[in-house]
């Protein structure tokens, strides 16, 4: 049993049995206790997460709140505590306090942290990624960064999808890769294949995501010069077919924000204020993604 691993130890065999690692992102608080719940009864090991942005633009309070939360129903057999998404310029282009972030992560108790430096200049990303892997390590904590640009999150974003995987624009460098692991000594890399995230502004944060789809071969070069464990965001919405196919190349952790999201506000909307009805529905569409599109119960024995 996982219980007594560290997660860094855990996501390193991931990796190397190619078994995905889903994280499930909590934007609402509630949505802590199903996502715990349902790994638990689907015998899967997974993430628990909160980005900043669920913080900031949805009611997931604080990263001391979903940390206090988790612990009331978490079983370390199937689940880890992960800091998802803290920018160094977050969506709306402003400068973002990572280092206060990142501390009170690493005080509350999460297992990983991860910064997001992507909107810097690649030699700033190294910077400040180094800063935050010596803040994590010296606590025996892992991190995660990320190169290259999900994007979606943005306000303004005027591309088309097709436009953005056809021209490969914010694709993560595969020289820049093998330099950024090496010099940061990050435990994971979230790469940008043509993955994007879903909206999180206005009413497009109600509509259904565009289907994505990843450039497989550009993933095989990224693990082939990084050889660490490799994140999908935005994984709601990939095709299927792409995404078995990545876990092959590579890619050991998916984050599912979206998808759970909607399934929780739409409950919500259905019955007002019915907050068990609406983490049934998280319940059920996690399910779904485990059993149904991943194929991946049973993982926590496997790992």
């Amino acid at each position: 049993m996982l219980e007594s691993e560290n997660i860094s130890e855990i996501m390193r065999r991931a990796y190397q049995k190619r078994i995905l690692v889903p994280a499930f992102n909590a934007a609402h608080l509630p949505m802590v206790k199903p996502i715990v719940e349902t790994l638990a009864e689907c015998q899967t090991f997974g993430l628990v997460e909160v980005a900043r942005l669920e913080v900031v633009k949805f009611t997931a309070k604080s990263f001391t709140a979903v940390a206090e939360e988790y612990r009331k129903y978490m079983n370390l057999n199937f689940t880890r505590l992960h800091q998802d998404h803290v920018p160094v310029i977050d969506e709306d282009g402003l400068r973002v306090d990572w280092k206060g972030c990142i501390q009170e992560g690493l005080d509350a108790g999460y297992d990983s942290v991860m910064v997001d430096g992507s909107r810097l200049p690649f030699s700033e990303n190294i910077e400040v990624t180094r800063k935050v892997v010596e803040m994590a390590h010296e606590r025996g904590r892992a991190t995660e960064a990320e190169l290259g640009a999900v994007l979606g999150h943005e306000k303004n974003l005027t591309m088309s999808y097709d436009e953005i995987y056809n021209k490969g624009i914010g694709f993560t460098d595969v020289d820049e890769a093998a330099r950024f692991v090496k010099e940061t000594k990050v435990d994971w890399l979230s790469v940008a294949i043509g993955n994007i995230h879903g909206a999180v502004s206005g009413a497009a944060k109600d509509k259904d995501k565009v289907q994505a789809r990843l450039n497989i071969e550009h993933l095989k070069k990224i693990r082939e010069k990084t050889n660490v464990p490799l994140v999908l965001h935005g994984g709601s919405g990939i095709k299927t077919e792409y995404v078995l196919e990545a876990i092959k190349n590579g890619i050991t952790k998916i984050n599912i924000g979206t998808d759970i999201r909607q399934a929780y506000e739409r409950a919500l909307k259905a019955k007002p204020n019915d907050v068990e009805y609406a983490r049934q529905q998280v319940s059920a569409k996690m399910k779904e993604l485990i059993l149904q599109v991943y194929h991946i119960e049973g993982t926590a024995y496997k790992i």
